[in-house]
């Protein structure tokens, strides 16, 4: 993180100019003249106004995604080629990295520092990384018979609908366009209705990069009509997602309703978080549970909401996370120290108390939080919460809150444990701490979720697949293994 000080960010949030035209066939496009305001749940106050975009936009971005694939040169580019566009991109998203962070920062209410040092830092490893990869990967050619020759060729689906939300915008954006680019393919993107403005930098970035027209296009709108537009469209050949498992189930009608394009869906989760009295350390085990959860204002689907922890140390770790909620700073995300920001909106903000207020009712122990907060700043702040003696058939333990607040469920013995973390429709993530090897190996299995993380939280890196199991999705972010959305096998046999 450069050595920039709260003032020099306020100063540069007052001069920053947004545009909120959208971005079709390579320039920037008003639409029919509807417009909205962006809304900064720092201090509520409008960034700018945006272009709404509805079922026309969708139609002249798709049609500028399939004029682009069928007839332009992305997809007939060699890999080495498209990669190296992929690495220019990442080198101007650096170099544009100090102002992408500081737009994510005001939209999404994130402090500006994980918006510099984490957001950003993933959105360039991402299209670095798979330009890098681009042309690494290889056909097949199958032994068979000797008077025969077979091929197997990977090759790219198409035009790409991509719809991502409002927590990680860019993050969760580059995990689509870079592998789908990559491939071949042609993308439009549409960002949350709230957190438009660093996807259509990111378009006119990925322009200026070298991208042919029509081969990135970010269209804003709401989902129940730009995303519904999108999800229906018959020139749409792949449908990538990333949001809640209701909307998920939307766009498996909208594929249903229109062309069976194929739906790829990371959806919600409620993830446990399991400390067992042989943690190799229990003292970071409970500072990773405390950071987990109040990372991102807990606006993340794999924060490890469920922290389940063996009676025998349930006090001790419940102690620890509190006194860690305690010593959290929350505040302007635009101050360098702030350690949790704003949630995302009002009516987010409004849904998260109401959740709160269900595990009152319902008998939790409230130990720390739940209250909103700096109010005189016109923004939306919440107190790190934490509730114990929770009961797994609550609200608190069985619905996703995607904020800030902790739910501590005590066992007895590990069988209930696993039972407890798979009491769950969702199975994107969770966590084990333990010294035990086969205990880890044993209970990382016995979990029905994507990931495990094993004495850590949040680790990886682009190497590894993402996704989810039951509820939480299908296919996977990250990794060569996503390029297997974006692609077709061909078989070509040739009798000789």
């Amino acid at each position: 993180m450069p050595d920039i000080t709260h003032d020099e960010w306020l100063r540069r949030a007052k001069v920053l100019e947004v545009s909120g035209a959208h971005h079709i066939d390579g320039a920037d496009e008003s639409g029919g003249g509807a417009a909205y305001a962006v809304v900064s749940p720092r201090d509520g106050q409008v960034l700018g106004e945006v272009a709404d975009g509805g079922a026309a936009e969708v139609d002249a971005a798709v049609a500028a995604a399939r004029r682009a694939f069928d007839s332009g040169p992305w997809p007939c580019l060699t890999p080495a080629e498209r990669g190296r566009t992929l690495v220019r991109i990442a080198e101007l998203l650096e170099e544009h990295r100090e102002e992408l962070a500081l737009t994510v920062s005001l939209e999404m209410g994130k402090p500006v520092t994980d918006a510099y040092e984490i957001e950003l830092r993933a959105a360039i490893t991402t299209f670095r990384w798979y330009g890098q990869l681009a042309d690494k990967l290889t056909d097949e050619s199958p032994h068979t018979a000797p008077d025969a020759l077979a091929l197997v060729t990977r090759e790219p689906t198409g035009v790409v609908g991509a719809v991502v939300p409002w927590n990680f915008p860019l993050t969760l954006a580059s995990w689509k366009i870079a592998p789908a680019l990559a491939a071949g393919c042609t993308v439009v993107l549409k960002p949350s209705e709230t957190t438009p403005l660093s996807a259509l930098l990111l378009g006119r970035i990925a322009t200026e990069a070298g991208l042919p027209p029509g081969v990135l296009n970010v269209v804003n709108g709401n989902g129940p009509v730009a995303g519904r537009a999108l999800g229906l469209h018959p020139d749409v050949d792949v449908l990538a997602f990333t949001g809640s498992t209701a909307v998920g189930r939307h766009f498996l009608r909208y594929a249903a309703d229109s062309n069976l394009k194929r739906v790829w869906l990371e959806l919600g989760g409620k993830s446990p978080n399991i400390i067992l009295p042989d943690a190799p350390d229990l003292a970071k085990a409970a500072a990773t549970a405390a950071w987990g959860i109040f990372f991102n204002q807990g606006e993340m689907c794999t924060a490890p909401s469920r922290l389940l922890v063996h009676s025998s140390i349930a006090d001790q770790v419940t102690e620890a996370v509190v006194a860690g909620a305690h010593a959290l700073r929350v505040g302007d995300p635009l101050d360098p120290a702030t350690e949790m920001g704003a949630l995302a909106g009002e009516s987010h903000l409004v849904r998260v108390l109401d959740h709160i207020d269900a595990g009152r009712a319902a008998g939790a122990r409230l130990r720390t939080g739940g209250e909103r907060i700096l109010t005189a700043t016109g923004g939306t702040y919440l107190e790190p919460t934490v509730f114990d003696r929770v009961d797994p058939g609550m609200r608190l333990a069985r619905e996703e809150i995607f904020g800030p607040v902790l739910s501590v469920l005590a066992f007895d013995d590990l069988d209930e444990a696993v039972r407890l973390a798979n009491a769950t429709e969702y199975g994107l993530a969770a966590g084990l701490w333990t010294s035990d090897l086969s205990t880890a190996h044993r209970v990382s299995r016995a979990l029905k979720a994507g990931t495990v993380w094993v004495n850590c939280y949040e680790e990886g890196d682009l190497t590894v697949p993402f996704g989810g199991m039951k509820q939480s999705g299908n296919g996977r972010d990250k990794s060569a293994h996503a390029l297997e959305k974006y692609t077709e096998l061909k078989t070509t046999w040739i009798q000789l």
